[in-house]
């Protein structure tokens, strides 16, 4: 799959906080000069090279996580101003599309989800191997401690039943060291690293599911601009057209060929079409926001789109006119259905939901799997190295220290927490039948959108044909009540209805390629092969 197209129209900007960076190295490089190293301080070697490695790989590790985060905020406040630089373009199809797997906010989320899903991986992993950490406390007794002790614990002649006063401890004490735990055996833990790489399994197929539908959504979007703009041509041709009968026809009315009357009817008729020509407007404008929306580009960019439903051919494999070339690309990436193979669609291998119910059902027996380790045993192995020194008085740090070792080994076998893990065990198990009612409630919506979308697309083939014949029909008509008119024969009003009936037939034909066209896109989704999504 190749879900990560860029767009060639759109460059965020990276940038590296190098200042950030510079001041992490001094805030390290001072620390470190911090340390009693020096001078009258007598440091043990073998206890400072842990201490500058740890410190130095906080230093980096802040300055990764400024770092990105900088870049982060950068990044987003830049590509606003992107946008700015958008105006009065002129885009076909494939371009939108590529724009909007770019920059649609539903993909960028199910991209984060993706990106989310990878980090758990290295989450899960990191329960298998070794957790090591170090510590180092000072304490300064300011006043040591005293415990009470029987006098004659000292002196044989004394008071057993009287307490003295004797003072444990000493002024200064230091501890420090390392520990390191491994886990042998847990079961959870085991069955988590292959439940984190299936979980991301899943979010790719979402992705890839909402790659799929917001293709549909945007060519959709796209088809209907072109319907909106093709009512709104043929409502000016039709503006335009009764503008000049009306300016004919008073000229004849001033000749005394033709009563005031019809030319006060066409002019009425011309009044009430006008309103007709602005709602048209506004709906060009709103179908040009919707795409702007799925795009994920700002609604104020002014843009336009190739394309002319009225020269589109459904049946052709290719395209008349130049500007209809982008959209017969797109609808001819997928083949049409046929009729031998209508029974074998193969909706489980390309359709995005069914492939994530598939996975999410993947993903249920490894829970099952991990609620069944939680009734095993637990075996860990830990390793502790430590030193540990006392001083009186002034402190001369470690100069008389100690080291001591251990290892160890820890065994925890749950045996009885009431009843949460079988009622755990249960829940996942029955979520599983849901996820299973979910998959076949979903195969059979397929189905019905697979069939639906043909029996579009059969209809969109046997009516096409019928509405250009009845264009052709209506013109010729038209002509003729024109002619009459010129010859005295006829009247207005059969040229206005003539005039109608024309645009009707026009008009009736680009719904139908606009059917057809969206019609193909549900086909295309419904089957799960979505163009640039393979």
């Amino acid at each position: 799959m190749n879900l990560k197209p860029q767009s060639p129209h759109i460059t965020l900007l990276s940038i590296t906080m190098s200042s950030k960076t510079n001041y992490i190295h001094k805030s390290t490089q001072a620390r470190l000069r911090s340390l009693p190293v020096n001078g009258d301080v007598n440091f043990p070697k073998h206890f400072m090279i842990p201490v500058l490695i740890i410190m130095l790989f906080i230093g980096l590790f802040q300055n990764s996580v400024w770092a990105q985060n900088s870049t982060v905020d950068m990044q987003e406040g830049d590509s606003v101003g992107v946008y700015k630089e958008l105006k009065d373009l002129e885009w076909d199809l494939e371009e939108v599309i590529t724009i909007t797997l770019a920059n649609n906010p539903e993909l960028k989320r199910a991209m984060l989800s993706v990106e989310d899903a990878e980090k758990l991986v290295f989450i899960a992993y990191s329960n298998l191997v070794p957790d090591i950490s170090s510590f180092m406390n000072y304490t300064r007794n300011v006043e040591i401690p005293v415990n009470f002790i029987p006098e004659s614990v000292f002196d044989p002649n004394g008071d057993p039943n009287k307490l003295v006063p004797i003072a444990f401890g000493t002024d200064n004490n230091w501890q420090g060291g390392f520990t390191v735990e491994q886990n042998l055996f847990q079961g959870p833990a085991l069955v988590g690293v292959s439940t984190a790489t299936i979980f991301r399994a899943v979010q790719t197929e979402n992705y890839r599911a909402t790659t799929q539908q917001v293709i549909t959504q945007v060519r959709q979007a796209y088809y209907s601009i072109l319907i909106a703009q093709e009512i709104m041509r043929l409502q000016e041709a039709q503006i335009e057209r009764l503008e000049e009968n009306l300016a004919q026809n008073k000229k004849r009315a001033e000749a005394g060929l033709l009563d005031e009357y019809d030319v006060l009817r066409l002019d009425v008729q011309l009044s009430n079409q006008r309103p007709s020509l602005i709602q048209a407007s506004y709906d060009v404008a709103e179908a040009k926001r919707r795409l702007a929306l799925i795009m994920g580009i700002p609604v104020e960019v002014n843009f336009e789109i190739e394309g002319m439903l009225n020269q589109f051919d459904i049946y052709s494999s290719s395209a008349a006119v130049q500007a209809n070339m982008g959209i017969k690309k797109i609808d001819r990436m997928t083949d049409l259905p046929a009729q031998k193979l209508r029974n074998k669609w193969g909706l489980d291998e390309y359709r995005g939901d069914l492939r994530l119910l598939q996975a999410s059902l993947n993903l249920k027996d490894k829970e099952i799997q991990a609620e069944k380790a939680r009734f095993l045993p637990v075996i860990t192995a830990s390793y502790n190295l430590q030193w540990s020194a006392a001083e009186p008085d002034e402190p001369t740090f470690f100069e008389n220290n100690a080291r001591f070792q251990t290892i160890g080994v820890n065994v925890s076998m749950p045996l009885f927490n009431g009843w949460e893990r079988m009622a755990n065990l249960q829940r996942v198990n029955i979520s599983k039948k849901d996820l299973l009612e979910q998959q076949r409630q979903a195969e059979e919506n397929a189905n019905h959108e697979v069939q639906t979308a043909v029996e579009q697309l059969d209809e969109s083939f046997e009516i096409a044909q019928a509405r250009k014949e009845a264009i052709e029909q209506a013109k010729i008509g038209y002509e003729r009540a024109q002619l009459r008119l010129d010859n005295g024969l006829g009247s207005t009003l059969e040229v206005t209805e003539a005039l109608l009936q024309v645009r009707e037939a026009e008009r009736n034909y680009a719904q139908t390629v606009f059917t057809y066209l969206v019609a193909k896109a549900n086909y295309d989704l419904a089957i799960g092969k979505v163009p640039f999504v393979e």
